[in-house]
């Protein structure tokens, strides 16, 4: 992970704002500081605000765009679709503004697959946030279906935010804690 990095746009880019959601234009010029990239996005400083860029504007900031495929194909052998490979695609996935996987932050409740012909599935997860108010909620569900849907054999990928039971800290994993300075 690169940070503490200062950039500046060598386009104008799309980004979320974070934790609002809303999305904008950051126009070419503007100085950024990357603060985080994990999972293929980049959360960045600018202009006196947090925002979230999406891996397919990493050339905005002059780095070398992240290739989910090529990725995703490093991490998930041949065969039929598993929760283990459901699982380590949600390892990929990160809130903006916490430097830890959704799985260990504690965020993904269920994972469920519908068995298909040939090996292939349908998949359903259920996960929540560290807070109902957060305007990243649909972001990271989306990214979460998205690196579901890059599993070789996965026909659907279906991510619901749900609330209950409410999120806690002592759902953080080991790994997570350790990543936070927690332990």
């Amino acid at each position: 992970m690169r940070k503490g990095i200062l950039l500046e746009l060598g386009r104008d880019c799309e980004a979320v704002q974070i934790p609002a959601g809303n999305t904008v234009v950051l126009p070419v010029g503007t100085q950024v500081d990357l603060t985080q990239d994990f999972g293929g996005s980049y959360t960045v400083h600018a202009l006196g605000a947090l925002f979230s860029i999406a891996a397919r504007n990493a050339d905005a900031l002059g780095l070398e765009p992240f290739d989910e495929v090529a990725e995703q194909a490093k991490r998930v052998a041949a065969g039929p679709v598993t929760a283990e490979k459901v699982w380590a695609a949600l390892k990929t996935c990160f809130d903006p503004e916490i430097p830890v996987n959704v799985v260990d932050l504690g965020l993904v409740y269920d994972v469920a697959l519908e068995p298909l012909a040939g090996g292939d599935a349908n998949v359903q997860v259920k996960m929540t946030l560290t807070a109902p108010g957060c305007g990243m909620g649909p972001m990271i569900a989306r990214d979460a279906q998205q690196k579901i849907c890059s599993i070789p054999g996965v026909r659907s990928a279906q991510v619901d935010v749900v609330w209950d039971p409410p999120w806690h800290q002592s759902l953080i994993t080991a790994e997570g804690r350790r990543v936070l300075g927690l332990e």
